[in-house]
């Protein structure tokens, strides 16, 4: 049996909920989650892995259960959540840790790695995008957001925080819905009812715009540092397309590329294949 641990930690004044499992001295690897979910997305996938890493997967700031301070006294930006992440891993003695990076967690993830390439001994990518390719058209209306942040341009994304958008982000590309749980669809939708939680979401969407920006610089640091990478994608992601998982092999030409015949949350229907994927790729 498995057993995680359910903590909270004071990170510079902002408390950060994480769990834990794994003996802590095998190899530690940082789970670093998206929208709109939590650390509850690895639920299936830390048991798997708890033989072979000392695993620590962290909820966001203004996500799942770690603090969701007011916006007038936290700007919700990737610079601002890679920081507080950052100095997570450091209040955990964490010296060098493997990252799995998906959704939002990708720019989280990769800005750790690019403040400090020397922590950073490998990457897991599982719909984490790095690359403009991998931006499918479900983008645009974000996008025009970002040309033009108007209260109607701003509007328009409410639609993606309803229950009903939630559900659909898990189940598109799904050949069976019925292997999704529905907690972690029902769990995010009401970490989304939380007072200004919808709120901190749309200035995200805002600052993605600043992730986008950063990508040059996101390749420039994996063409000098090579960490070794293993991007492992569901082939059907209504977000990122499957060119930005092969879009790796450009920068990192021993990255290994694997697809999964499924949608955006992979861990949902083929955390088995993901897990055993993690396991031989850092064994090789």
């Amino acid at each position: 049996m498995t057993h995680v641990s359910y903590r909270s930690i004071d990170v510079d004044g902002f408390e950060v909920f994480y769990r834990e499992a794994g003996d802590r001295t095998k190899p530690p690897l940082l789970l670093l989650h998206g929208f709109p979910t939590s650390s509850h997305m690895f639920r299936d996938l830390i048991p798997l892995l708890a033989e072979s890493f000392h695993l620590v997967a962290p909820d966001l700031p203004g996500f799942g259960l770690s603090a969701l301070p007011s916006r007038d006294k936290f700007t919700y930006s990737f610079e601002n959540l890679a920081k507080v992440m950052g100095r997570f891993t450091e209040i955990l003695g964490l010296q060098q840790f493997a990252i799995y990076i998906f959704d939002y967690g990708a720019p989280v993830g990769l800005r750790i790695a690019m403040a400090h390439p020397e922590r950073v001994t490998a990457i897991i990518s599982q719909n984490g995008n790095a690359y403009e390719e991998g931006l499918s058209e479900g983008w645009n209306p974000i996008e025009r957001y970002w040309r033009d942040p108007t209260d109607a341009n701003r509007k328009a994304l409410r639609d993606l925080l309803t229950p009903q958008s939630i559900r659909w982000q898990y189940e598109h590309g799904v050949p069976d819905v019925s292997k999704i749980s529905p907690d972690g669809i029902a769990l995010d939708s009401w970490y989304m009812l939380r007072p200004e939680a919808d709120e901190v979401q749309l200035d995200l969407m805002l600052d993605y715009a600043s992730n986008v920006a950063l990508y040059p610089a996101f390749q420039a640091y994996l063409r000098e540092h090579q960490p070794k990478l293993l991007a492992i994608w569901g082939d059907k992601d209504p977000f990122f397309l499957p060119r930005g998982a092969e879009a790796y092999k450009r920068d990192l030409p021993n990255a290994e590329i694997r697809f999964l015949d499924t949608g955006h949350f992979a861990l949902e229907t083929h955390a088995e294949e993901i897990a055993n994927g993690i396991i031989n790729f850092v064994k090789g």
